[in-house]
């Protein structure tokens, strides 16, 4: 039997991933998960569970606590953007989970350092995520002004990679 921690783990894993659907069975266990169509972005409605031996109650997606405690920042807003101009524009995030690595292999040169122009298309980094290797690609024109993650580093979803000053 699956414990409570493993089945949050798999409603995160599905929720932060493409995939609409997800079943799982083990030793008599079933976990069908089905992401919800109206809201892409809430989190995973777990249909069932169902164990044999005994009922279990659906498992519910726990909502985050939300702190809205300010911290006193005198620095008007106008003065912080230009800070994030100076070294790039743009940043470039992983879209997954996983394993960062800045070259192909470990006998090739890295897709790209401070200073190199990009193109939208341009591969950058390969991010590993359950032994598929995901080529990420710049999405955007310009010039890597900062590399923001070491080979090798595990990165999070949504996590800044490069910063790209564009043209």
């Amino acid at each position: 039997m699956l414990k409570v921690q493993e089945i949050r783990e798999l409603i995160k894993l599905v929720d932060q991933s493409a995939i609409d659907e997800f079943s799982y069975e083990a030793d008599g266990t079933t976990i069908s998960m089905k992401k919800s169509s109206n809201n892409p972005a809430a989190a995973v409605d777990t249909e069932t569970i169902a164990v044999p031996q005994k009922p279990v109650e659906p498992v519910k997606p726990v909502e985050p606590e939300i702190q809205t405690e300010q911290k006193e920042d005198n620095t008007p807003k106008e003065e912080q953007i230009p800070e994030k101009s100076a070294t790039g524009d743009k940043e470039i995030v992983s879209p997954m989970v996983g394993t960062f690595y800045d070259k192909p292999n470990p006998e090739s040169d890295i897709y790209v350092k401070k200073g190199s122009k990009v193109e939208a298309d341009t591969v950058v980094c390969i991010v590993e995520a359950m032994k598929l290797f995901n080529e990420i690609e710049a999405e955007t024109a310009g010039e890597i002004t900062e590399v923001l993650v070491e080979d090798g580093e595990l990165v999070e979803y949504g996590q800044p990679l490069f910063r790209v000053k564009t043209v």
